[in-house]
């Protein structure tokens, strides 16, 4: 654990790429292979399992470090971070452990789940005593499910690539699934990322249970819409354009009489999905489809259309899988690539001959082929991309017809665009604020946004409204109010950041918690995705990716918009 806590340490206080990566090689240089194991599934987006909850362990430290509920509250203000706080607190007599960090998650942290409160209280009060500021800091981030690092996958694949000697594009196949939560890291899964390649092997059968293994995703460049896409694109016949759907990016593997559905998440979601695994099951083996996991509507009149993200949503949380959920949301799969064929990798074959053997290993099975637009122009184009929201669609995907299928998001595999429409925005009003995370944790960052519930008469029956909010009075029905319907923490810059936490410190009106309500002072354009009915929400409304676009400085508050607007952006 001391080890893997000086690494976080390292990561966590540099934002330069090359001293990230030398950390990371001189870690797996020296570490075991079975902590190395656990170290590359954390550090590479897996999500320890909560073992603790955050209110027992903050009660626990109050009790270890002799102080009053109100002074921990009062560090985690200034602080931002309940693990950083947690360890501050503690008494400073810890004798370390040499423990690795497989022993401390296997034998002592996952135990915990599900042990009675006192037994926990008095382990985890015996481990805190075993380490020193940075591991009991480590620590709560793991027992609490919280823990996030600044790295990126990718850096942990160059630096893998880097410690074994062989190629990042490899190491990165080799991690796909890596993060699956239903299986554990171990000496043998590390060992098998970093093998030396056998070019004689089957690089896809590290072991028997990895036959299933995808193939890392290639992810599209966003292209902003230029004055002339012909000098910045060339010309159209050089482009495949196809419609970019609004569902989860999944690859089927069929292999060895099995079908595996995986999510770009690396998540296995076979399950999940039993209508793909049937309509799969027609593939010959060795064969791997890139695409699109969908709800799709019928319609009487025509091909019918891909349905709303937010009914493929409440699909993806359902551990059963009821008639009724099978019937309500019915979901297909719309392919449009062919990763593998007969076994053999052709990622390194142009676009368009992929194309050519995706639609002849299509032919006579139920799976969809996303169907490929021509236009004589990119205006022409830009004209059919206006009617994304009509059909369903969130705009256009463009792949070179000579590009190969590259790894991640790399303009040196290939080029693939994606030509989204311009998101839905409203300008609503911030009421609530909470410290962010990392880097942040000292910066209030996480945003809660209202909307009026009616357009204000005037700026004075606005003000009449801010003045009761400020004298905490409870709103009454019927009367004008804000109606808070959104969260964000995106899309303004560190310098923007700063200026709203100043004001929000100056104009808060309570906390609960790490929580701060303000007066309400500022306006905001909040750019989403996708807005539906959500009976879960008070607002009645729930939006898909919401971001910061822009303060609005020029726009005063009685001016914000409402759940009027919001009720026209359903109709469209």
């Amino acid at each position: 654990m001391r080890s893997f806590a000086k690494l976080f340490t390292e990561l966590d206080t540099t934002t330069a790429t090359t001293a990230k990566v030398d950390a990371l090689v001189r870690y797996f240089g020296s570490a075991p292979a079975v902590d190395a194991a656990w170290a590359v599934y954390f550090l590479s987006g897996g999500k320890p399992r909560q073992v603790v909850n955050t209110a027992q362990l903050r009660a626990l430290a109050c009790q270890v470090a002799g102080i009053e509920d109100w002074l921990f509250e009062e560090s985690y203000q200034a602080v931002g971070d309940l693990a950083e706080t947690i360890a501050h607190v503690l008494p400073l007599d810890s004798t370390e452990s040499d423990l690795g960090l497989a022993d401390w998650v296997e034998t002592r942290l996952l135990p915990l789940r599900g042990m009675p409160e006192a037994e926990v209280a008095e382990r985890i009060t015996a481990y805190w005593r075993e380490l020193d500021a940075q591991g009991r800091f480590l620590l709560v981030k793991l027992v609490g499910g919280g823990f996030r690092v600044g790295v990126s996958k990718l850096l942990v694949q160059r630096a893998l690539a880097a410690h074994a000697g062989i190629d990042a594009k490899r190491v990165a196949q080799r991690m796909m699934g890596y993060t699956d939560g239903k299986r554990v890291p171990t000496a043998a899964r590390f060992e098998a990322l970093t093998a030396a390649f056998d070019p004689a092997a089957d690089p896809l059968a590290m072991a028997p249970e990895d036959q299933g293994q995808p193939y890392p995703f290639f992810l599209a460049h966003q292209l902003e819409t230029a004055p002339d896409l012909d000098q910045k694109l060339g010309p159209v016949t050089d482009w495949q354009v196809e419609w970019k759907y609004d569902g989860i990016r999944g690859q089927i593997v069929k292999r060895a009489g099995q079908v595996w559905l995986w999510s770009r998440g690396e998540e296995l979601v076979t399950e999940r999905f039993p209508e793909v695994v049937a309509l799969a099951q027609a593939l010959p083996d060795g064969t791997v489809l890139d695409g699109e996991v969908l709800v799709w509507q019928a319609s009487s009149t025509g091909p019918g259309r891909p349905a709303p993200f937010a009914l493929l949503q409440q699909r993806i949380g359902r551990k059963t899988l009821t008639k009724k959920v099978l019937a309500d949301a019915p979901v297909t799969f719309m392919a449009y690539d062919l990763l593998e064929d007969g076994g053999h990798d052709i990622r390194a074959l142009p676009q368009q001959e992929r194309r050519a053997r995706l639609e002849a290993r299509l032919a006579g099975t139920a799976v969809r082929l996303s169907p490929v637009e021509q236009c004589d122009s990119w205006a022409d184009y830009a004209a059919l991309r206006s009617e994304s929201r009509a059909r369903g669609m969130e705009g256009f995907m463009l792949k070179r017809r000579d590009a190969a299928y590259g790894t991640g998001r790399s303009k040196a595999d290939g080029l693939w665009w994606k030509w989204k429409i311009d998101p839905m925005s409203i300008d609503c009003v911030l009421i609530y604020a909470q410290a962010g995370h990392g880097r942040r944790a000292s910066v209030y960052t996480d945003y809660t946004f209202a909307v009026w519930n009616r357009p204000p008469q005037s700026q004075a029956e606005a003000d009449a409204v801010l003045d009761a909010i400020a004298a905490k009075q409870p709103a009454q029905p019927g009367v004008l109010q804000l109606v808070a319907f959104a969260k964000a923490y995106s899309g303004l810059t560190d310098a923007e950041f700063k200026q709203v936490d100043a004001i929000i410190r100056k104009t808060t009106l309570e906390k609960f918690g790490p929580v701060r309500s303000v007066r309400p002072s500022m306006v905001f354009e909040l750019g989403f995705e996708g807005i539906n009915r959500s009976a879960r929400h008070k607002s009645g409304v729930a939006v898909r990716f919401p971001r910061m676009l822009r303060i609005r400085t020029d726009k005063p508050l009685h001016e914000a918009n409402t759940l009027q607007d919001l009720e026209l952006l359903l109709n469209q």
